[in-house]
């Protein structure tokens, strides 16, 4: 097989749940590479086992990547290829393998992905709100005050936002969502794709509260929480106008502040200077 040809690191995706997502090719390549390296050997061999991939594994997870990724960088010198898989979508979306990908680069070798499923944009795609502009923002914070200040700091902003989220916080996070976003914004609960009890419900976020809360079963699993991005474009605008100029007042004078805003953000450069003069006397 010419694609796997040694010096070579691979980026597999795997299934994330129903495993006939699996394609030909990854199976292929995990079958031809000298060592394949998993988030956890343990849940991974299940799926090698269904396909009967026999080729060695080892671990590679946020506690050990900087070593593992040194180590298996000198394999990859020495004219071995490697494949790196997660737990189950494609490797480093919110799971290990930046560390491992940036050294292999920086090395001069070549690293080849083999796409496949991934949760975020399978959700996306059967959520119903906005797909031609979104932001991926990953795990929300534990803890509600930091939870609530990371929503703040996205009220404004006119991309579907996508998280992901564990069950046990999903609740106490559409509540805080409620607080910050409004209860009419729509968002989704996507929740075990591609797996048997598979949900996707879009509502307004006080109605997904409540059907979140008439069926306990949807406080379980793996879920992708989506919200819908802001509908007055022109605040989340004047926002960053706003935000830049504080930043460059600090340091230059009203009317070069305004023109280099107007320059960044494609604005009004008369407008940005009426900003930065309002923004001047308030200080």
């Amino acid at each position: 097989m010419n694609e796997s040809q040694a010096g070579q690191l691979f980026i597999v995706a795997t299934p994330i749940g129903n495993l006939a997502d699996f394609s030909a090719r990854a199976i292929e390549v995990l079958k031809s590479v000298d060592v394949i390296a998993a988030e956890d050997t343990r849940h991974s061999k299940y799926l090698l086992q269904h396909y009967a991939i026999q080729t060695s594994t080892i671990s590679l997870h946020e506690h050990n990547e900087q070593q593992r990724s040194d180590a298996l960088c000198q394999r990859l010198l020495a004219g071995e290829s490697v494949a790196l898989i997660s737990d189950a979508g494609t490797p480093l979306i919110s799971d290990p393998g930046y560390r491992l990908v940036t050294t292999v680069r920086d090395a001069g070798i070549r690293v080849i992905p083999i796409p496949g499923c991934c949760a975020l944009i399978t959700a996306l795609s059967a959520s119903g709100l906005a797909s031609d502009r979104f932001s991926f923002e990953g795990f929300l914070p534990a803890k509600s005050s930091a939870r609530k200040q990371v929503m703040e700091s996205l009220k404004s902003d006119a991309r579907t936002l996508i998280f992901y989220e564990s069950p046990r916080r999903l609740l106490a996070a559409l509540e805080d969502a409620v607080l910050i976003f409004g209860e009419q914004r729509q968002a989704c609960l996507a929740r075990e794709l591609t797996k048997l009890h598979e949900t996707i419900e879009t509502r307004p976020l006080v109605d997904l509260i409540d059907w979140v809360k008439a069926d306990d079963n949807q406080q379980r699993g793996e879920c992708v929480l989506l919200i819908e991005g802001s509908q007055n474009e022109a605040t989340a605008d004047e926002q960053e106008v706003s935000r830049l100029l504080k930043i460059l007042l600090t340091e230059l004078p009203v009317k070069k502040a305004a023109a280099m805003v107007a320059n960044i953000t494609g604005g009004s450069k008369n407008e940005a200077y009426q900003l930065a003069l309002k923004l001047q006397q308030k200080n």
